[in-house]
């Protein structure tokens, strides 16, 4: 299944709209869903993507679902930082002061 995130809007900001748009697919895109299935979110018509809301769509579709996620057009900068944030685990070694 393809999501054209764009149906969500072209600016996809805030994290109580990333819950709200979350809450919403998966009540009418998401409910048939099976474990495993593969869900591609394309961000082609997508101008703006905060880290807030991407975690909530993407860290929502992770908890409630066993599927596999693609990423499909992210070359948009706003788009491509915001998933590097919420996708890549954070290494806390980098923020500990030394004793």
């Amino acid at each position: 299944m393809t999501v054209d995130m764009s149906t969500f809007g072209e600016m996809l900001m805030s994290r109580p709209a990333g819950r709200e748009a979350f809450l919403g697919a998966s009540a009418y895109l998401f409910r048939d869903l099976k474990d495993n299935d593969i869900i591609s979110l394309d961000f082609a018509k997508v101008k703006v993507l905060a880290p807030s809301w991407a975690d909530e769509f993407i860290t929502g579709l992770k908890s409630n679902f066993h599927v596999k996620i693609e990423y499909k057009n992210t070359d948009n900068e706003s788009v491509s930082a915001s998933l590097k944030t919420v996708l890549e685990p954070l290494d806390v070694t980098k923020y500990q002061r030394a004793i």
